[in-house]
């Protein structure tokens, strides 16, 4: 059985090779990931997610199809991904002190046309930053491109005193969300 990852990410493929699962290949679709006007960060989760499924799926009838996208909210308010220092400067302040969401969309699609798609969410609290954090942080580089402008893999991991909910969530795609979801499809994992 072969699985296409339709994703760049490199933390999505490092995260099911420690399940165990191979992609056959990687095609990262090349949609427009902007929000829409009044969306809801679970609302674009599932859309953007169903989006990148719908853009690599034609090109890979034959194979299972997987698909995700994070987003770090705030609230109703999607945090962007962190492309330059002041973005992520701040990202780090808004979420300095308090409690978010991040929330991951997962879509897959199985050979035979069935499509299984969900939303996940992990509660996270930050710890309140002082400046020296946030300079070391953003003098990392770790941030550039990560949702909400941190990752939890890395340095930020001493900024987060509590996770509810799925770690790998945070890390790009819940892990037993997505075995369930495979296997629920016919996948042989």
């Amino acid at each position: 059985m072969s699985l296409v990852l339709a994703s760049g990410s490199p933390r999505r493929l490092d995260l099911l090779r420690q399940i165990g699962i191979a992609p056959s290949a990687i095609d990262a679709p090349h949609i427009d990931e902007a929000a829409l006007p009044r969306e809801l960060p679970g609302s674009y989760a599932k859309r953007i997610a169903m989006e990148k499924l719908n853009a690599v799926t034609p090109r890979h009838a034959e194979s299972y199809v997987l698909a995700a996208d994070t987003v770090v909210a705030l609230g109703r308010r999607i945090l962007p991904k962190a492309e330059d220092a002041a973005t992520a400067r701040k990202c780090l302040e808004l979420l300095s002190g308090r409690r978010h969401k991040v929330i991951g969309g997962i879509a897959i699609a199985a050979p035979s046309g069935k499509c299984a798609l969900r939303v996940v969410r992990t509660d996270v609290i930050f710890k309140r930053l002082d400046d020296v954090e946030v300079d070391r942080y953003i003098a990392s580089g770790e941030w550039h491109g990560k949702a909400g402008g941190y990752a939890v893999q890395g340095l930020a991991a001493a900024f987060i005193p509590h996770i509810a909910g799925s770690y790998s969530n945070i890390v790009g795609l819940s892990l037993s969300d997505t075995h369930a979801m495979l296997t629920g499809l016919g996948f042989q994992v």
